[in-house]
């Protein structure tokens, strides 16, 4: 059920498990191509007008449900009731982590402390042993994350994207190596943890 998915909360962000009433917000921002552009092909393009209130209804919601994903809203402290983006965890293997964020945002190292909140959750939370990500190899915000959370490419092939056929990582990191880069990112950076 998705009331058993808590809010998380980061010094500058509030994530909100996902609901059918952020199907509306999602619709207005998700549909650009700097977002979607290194997406999987499963999301279509041209983005339809009812495309989020789909994927909501027939996948993210069910799958929460489920207990085989966690996905949360992303919202600014300042600025509660507006998303700007979202974040999931999915209990699919090769495939545990996916965000996107609106682009006006993007460049300010929020997404990073929404992954770091994530990805904690994954391992402190879930108890999960291992977390993989993959991406397209030319998505470099996204693997500056990858690399800034310490985690390594392990395998590497071609995927359909919205894009087209791209060279694609998969991005591991135990819980073992989670942990120690916890402690090193607090040392280095304590403002970019959760509280």
């Amino acid at each position: 059920m998705t009331d058993k998915i808590p809010t998380l909360h980061t010094p500058r962000l509030i994530l909100r498990p996902i609901e059918l009433a952020d199907a509306v917000a999602i619709q207005a921002l998700f549909p650009q191509w700097e977002i979607v552009k290194y997406l999987n092909a499963h999301v279509p393009w041209p983005y339809p007008a009812d495309g989020a209130l789909r994927h909501l209804q027939d996948l993210v919601l069910p799958s929460m449900q489920k207990g085989t994903q966690w996905n949360w809203s992303i919202r600014r402290v300042e600025a509660p009731d507006e998303l700007i983006g979202t974040i999931g965890l999915m209990a699919s293997p090769g495939n545990n982590r996916g965000f996107w964020l609106s682009p006006q945002w993007q460049g300010k190292g929020l997404m990073s402390e929404a992954s770091f909140a994530v990805t904690d959750y994954w391992f402190g939370v879930l108890n999960k042993p291992v977390m993989q990500v993959p991406k397209a190899r030319d998505n470099t915000s996204s693997r500056r994350i990858s690399e800034r959370q310490g985690m390594r490419v392990v395998a590497e092939d071609v995927r359909d994207h919205v894009a087209g056929k791209l060279v694609s990582e998969v991005w591991e990191i135990t819980r073992e190596e989670w942990d120690a880069q916890k402690v090193k990112q607090k040392n280095c950076n304590p403002r970019s943890q959760p509280v």
